[in-house]
């Protein structure tokens, strides 16, 4: 890592003023301060604050491709990192930032880490969580599989259907809740059974705002509401009255993309490469071997 000349210069002096901070970026675009400075820290727009929770651990690092890693701690306080949000998932994934920082002049600053968080465990009043450097994507597994299904994801950059349209989504409020899996909505009755089926529901009001889940069953009822059953419950357990938005499930079949979202031009799969039976298919007397299909 490069240091800037002002921190290299206060490194090699006799008295240090050393502390460092850390920013936790949320996927809801909520961003936490933590130093091991015993005063609060502000640069970057973010505020650090001291004893709030989080404590870094010693952070390993290599040169080539080797993923740099480290570990944090603390206790679970209300103000800033809460069991609650533990639970309900809000620290997947977090982008995570670390500066060394010279606390008597924070101008004076050097980036030591960045990366996300891995695994986070509870326990004993206090959590624990692993940090992963950059490099860790590097050992996901890349390139495009070839299947008669669409390998994108509904909405997402390579489908580019557009989830906002008129008559595909649905905003409601939740008419009752049973064991926080089973849904009913008063409204729905303008959308196809099963229509929401495979989609996301994403919660938008209450405690459990900001969730998603994913839809295992949608049952249109006789007297025009929806019965929405999940997969599994969420991290939080939403209520009658919060306000909720399905989108619509797709199968990723060529036929759904086509009729259902008008979007073929997008589809990314392979609707017409050849199945198992194929592949084990071989030519035999009685039959014409004419290089012809095998199937007629």
């Amino acid at each position: 890592m490069a240091y800037p000349e002002g921190l290299k210069a206060h490194l090699r002096g006799a008295v240090t003023t050393l502390a460092r901070a850390w920013a936790l970026a949320r996927a809801d675009g909520r961003v936490l301060g933590f130093t091991d400075h015993d005063a609060a820290l502000a640069f970057e727009g973010i505020a650090f604050e001291p004893g709030s929770g989080m404590t870094a651990q010693a952070l390993m690092q290599g040169t080539g491709l080797s993923v740099d890693n480290t570990e944090s701690y603390g206790a679970l306080r209300s103000e800033a990192i809460t069991e609650a949000d533990i639970l309900a998932g809000r620290y997947d994934g977090a982008e995570v930032t670390v500066w060394l920082v010279n606390w008597a002049e924070p101008g004076m600053r050097a980036v030591i880490f960045r990366g996300n968080l891995g695994e986070l465990s509870r326990g004993a009043g206090g959590f624990r969580a692993e940090l992963r450097g950059l490099t860790e994507a590097l050992g996901l597994e890349q390139g495009r599989i070839y299947h008669p299904r669409c390998a994108a994801v509904l909405g997402d950059g390579r489908c580019r259907f557009d989830l906002t349209k008129d008559g595909y989504a649905l905003e409601a409020a939740l008419g009752a809740v049973e064991e926080a899996v089973v849904l009913r909505l008063a409204e729905g009755a303008g959308f196809e059974d099963r229509w929401f089926e495979k989609g996301r529901l994403v919660v938008l009001a209450g405690a459990a705002a900001g969730l998603v889940g994913v839809v295992k069953n949608d049952r249109l009822q006789a007297d025009g509401s929806r019965l929405i059953e999940l997969w599994q419950r969420l991290g939080a357990d939403p209520v009658a009255g919060d306000l909720v938005r399905i989108e619509p499930g797709c199968d990723k079949r060529a036929g759904t993309c086509r009729l259902k979202f008008d979007n073929f031009l997008n589809f990314r799969g392979f609707p017409h490469i050849p199945g198992e039976d194929w592949m084990v298919s071989y030519p035999v007397q009685s039959s014409t071997n004419d290089g012809g299909s095998l199937f007629k």
